[in-house]
Order: structure tokens, then C-alpha cells, then sequence
């Protein structure tokens, strides 16, 4: 079985909350050798984003959303206890993101994985208030501040929390990274919020991190209004396939979903 069909199995389970099976599943494919590494980055992080997109588009239920999520949480913490681990680097990271399952979710794969490269990395999570992760930034000097994540109306807070670090300069080098929700769906807005860098997935992330080791800082030049492009309208036309697989993740997510109600409406019969 190749990764493509893997995935979409394992987005049978998520949908149809069989918790069991998914763990069996990502158990038995870590047994033929695929490393945990991998599977965070092109099973769980994946299924993470069908999940966060089928219900954002009404074509999953949020029982369902928070079934999968919390099933595609629980392998992503075992599978954390597998990574291969490389020495420290002496490098340190924040990571915050927005309120919600799935932002933790992200967050958390993110966390685990800088860390698994030898990073020392702080976890927050989300709903911290801003002065709070100012403190801390200012306590531990970090490399980088990754924030994950955020729904639309919490793009305000990211906002004044990015302006905080920078005037009242508690620490100049730090870069601030930006990553998923809303970022990956707003063409621009990492620039908007004064963010140093932006990347659309965990790997991404690594590897911009990797290539742009020195904050470059920005000049304090006044924008003009402007409406933001949806990303989508500036990426290039998708393969087929990948089109064909994102049907299919609707697909069987819109069949998970009516096999659940009816056993729902069977166990209220009885």
C-alpha cells in the first residue's frame, strides 16, 4: 500500500470515527518501515487540513470535524514518541496558534517536528494573552516565534501581538513565522501583519527556516488599503490527480457521515 492509498483509507476511519483502525493502520505502516517523520507530514498533517476544509465548506458535519480531529490528535501524539531525533542545535522556538482543535493540532505537528531536528521548543497552545507571550519571548530569547493558525476574526489579535514584539523590542533577532489557517487562504496577509515569514505546511516551514536563518527587518513603510486575493486565485492550475483525490476525500467523508447517522437513528430505535 503506497502513501495516496493510506491516506485515503485513513480517511475512511477519521470520518466514520473508527479510533481502533486508524491506529492500526498507522501502527502496521510504521512496522514496514514508513518512519513516523513521514507520516506526520503526509498522512496526519493532510488528513488534518481535508478535515479543517470539508467542514469549512459544510460538506462534513462538526460531530463528524471533531471525531476526525480528535482521532487524527490522538495518532499524532503517539506517533510523536517515534520520531527520530537528531542532536541539539542550540536553536529555541515558540509556537502559539489560533483557538481551535485543528489549530492545535497543527501547532502541536509542528512543535514535535522542529523539535525531532533539535530544536528546544516551548509549546503554548492557544489562548494565551499577548503580554503573557510578550514575557515569555522576552525570558527566552527565542530564534523564532511560530504562530499557527487563526481564524479570520482572531487575525486582529496576531496582528497587535506582531506590533507589541517589534516596539517594544524585547528581542530584535527573532524572526516571527507565520503558518496554515487563514494565512494559507489570504494571499498577502502574512506581509499585512509585518510578518517575517510565511510558509503553507510544516515542511515548508522547515525548510523556510532553514533557508532564512537572519531576520532581515522591514521598513516602517505605510501600506495603502487594498482588498486581499484569495490564495487560491494566485497558485498554479492543480494536477488532476490531486483534484481526483480531494473528490474522493469528499466522497468518503459525505458516505462516513450517512453510515454514522444511521447507526445514530438504529441505537435511537432501540
Amino acid at each position: 500500500m503506497n502513501i495516496a492509498e493510506l491516506f485515503t483509507q485513513y480517511l475512511e476511519h477519521l470520518f466514520a470515527g473508527k479510533r481502533c483502525e486508524a491506529r492500526e493502520m498507522m501502527l502496521a505502516a510504521q512496522d514496514r518501515g514508513i518512519p513516523s517523520c513521514k507520516l506526520l507530514k503526509h498522512i496526519i498533517w493532510p488528513a488534518m487540513e481535508q478535515v479543517e476544509k470539508l467542514y469549512r465548506t459544510n460538506h462534513i458535519t462538526r460531530v463528524v470535524e471533531h471525531m476526525a480531529t480528535r482521532i487524527n490528535r490522538m495518532i499524532a501524539d503517539q506517533l510523536q514518541g517515534y520520531l527520530a531525533r537528531e542532536p541539539k542545535t542550540g536553536q529555541r522556538m515558540i509556537v502559539t496558534c489560533g483557538d481551535g482543535e485543528i489549530e492545535e493540532l497543527g501547532a502541536q505537528i509542528t512543535a514535535d517536528l522542529f523539535e525531532a531536528r533539535g530544536w528546544s521548543v516551548w509549546f503554548l497552545g492557544s489562548g494565551v494573552p499577548n503580554d503573557e507571550v510578550l514575557t515569555l519571548v522576552g525570558k527566552l530569547k527565542p530564534d523564532v516565534l511560530c504562530i499557527y493558525g487563526t481564524k479570520p476574526d482572531g487575525v486582529p489579535n496576531v496582528k497587535r501581538l506582531i506590533q507589541l514584539v517589534r516596539e517594544i523590542g524585547v528581542c530584535d533577532d527573532m524572526q516571527i513565522l507565520v503558518t496554515g489557517g487563514v494565512f494559507n487562504r489570504a494571499d498577502g496577509l502574512s506581509d499585512e501583519i509585518k510578518a517575517d515569514l510565511y510558509a503553507a505546511t510544516v515542511s515548508d516551514a522547515i525548510q523556510v527556516v532553514e533557508d532564512h536563518p537572519v531576520r532581515i527587518p522591514r521598513a516602517d513603510v505605510p501600506e495603502p488599503g487594498r482588498r486581499r486575493k484569495r490564495r487560491r486565485a494566485m497558485l498554479p492550475m492543480r494536477k488532476p490527480r490531486v483534484e481526483a483525490a480531494e473528490q474522493a476525500a469528499e466522497e468518503v467523508a459525505g458516505e462516513a457521515a450517512g453510515e454514522a447517522a444511521e447507526e445514530v437513528t438504529a441505537v435511537n430505535a432501540q
